[in-house]
């Protein structure tokens, strides 16, 4: 089957440099293609060989056209993948600072504000993408490897793709997931003196945090839901899904419980990907 990808989002998210990853990796893109222009392309590239397309959608002034091209996509019985990239606002101004560009919804109203204005149109395309790719901490190897877990040589052409991360509260929530659990409930390894050194990949910390009751009890209770969860995305069509676990700190309790809930994953045939964001973090 034909497969799509529509990259969209934020302004300065790094929707080029997507781009670039996806074309390194074999894929046709077609880069700042006007959204009005999408439903001549697709039945352009159906009467070709072309079988991976990508195509980079600037916002721009047209957002209320990004929805139509999306369904033109659709209907053109081909996979679709819609990607969304995003990042705090803080961090898309001192991008464009650096660059000194302007950005394309200010014509005169600022930098700050133009930004706001982007992220209120887009409402609506990111709660129906696909994927959402919180950008803000990459640089340009992050983007490309997170591009590349999802769409480089062995991803699945059809089912799901599951990725579990861990992560520290301490260091923020991340963005771009779907569940979080929240694993602050158990007895902390950081409080002992012998264990705070090393880390949830480590046996003594393991041990400790697996050792409790409470955390195989929730285990056996997110093993259930993980049964019904991950069937039910698939039917749904969802083709990627994002399970998080966050600690205070994200290199204990966390990454013990994520590496846990992806083991499990593998006992019912599915191979999830695994990131522990926070794990070498120590402040």
């Amino acid at each position: 089957m034909r497969e799509f990808i529509v990259i969209t989002g934020m302004s300065g998210a790094g929707r080029s440099l997507a781009a670039d990853s996806l074309e390194d990796m074999g894929w046709y893109v077609i880069d700042n293609l006007p959204p009005g222009l999408t439903a001549q392309l697709v039945e352009h590239v159906s009467g070709s060989r072309l079988d991976r397309v990508a195509l980079v959608i600037g916002v721009g002034r047209s957002h209320e056209e990004i929805h139509q091209a999306i369904e033109a996509i659709r209907s053109a019985e081909a996979r679709l993948t819609v990607v969304f990239l995003e990042a705090r606002s803080r961090v898309l101004v001192q991008r464009y600072e650096s660059v000194r560009r302007r950005h394309p919804l200010d014509d005169g109203v600022g930098l700050e504000a133009a930004i706001e204005a982007e992220q209120a149109a887009l409402v609506d395309v990111k709660a129906d993408a696909d994927v959402v790719v919180d950008t803000s901490d990459f640089n340009v190897h992050g983007l490309r490897a997170r591009m590349t877990e999802y769409f480089g040589e062995g991803s699945p052409a059809e089912g799901m793709r599951t990725r579990i991360l861990s992560f520290g509260y301490k260091h923020g929530v991340p963005l771009d997931v779907d569940v979080v659990f929240d694993c602050r409930f158990l007895p902390n390894p950081h409080w002992d003196a012998e264990l705070r050194p090393h880390t949830g990949l480590d046996d003594p910390v393991r041990d400790f945090v697996l050792g409790q009751p409470v955390a195989q009890s929730f285990l056996d209770h997110l093993d259930t839901m993980l049964e019904l969860l991950v069937p039910a995305y698939v039917a749904e069509g969802k083709s990627y899904l994002t399970v998080a676990f966050g600690c205070t700190g994200g290199r204990h309790r966390s990454v013990c419980i994520a590496e846990e809930a992806a083991a499990r994953l593998r006992g019912r045939g599915v191979e999830p990907s695994v990131a522990h964001r926070d794990v070498s973090k120590l402040g």
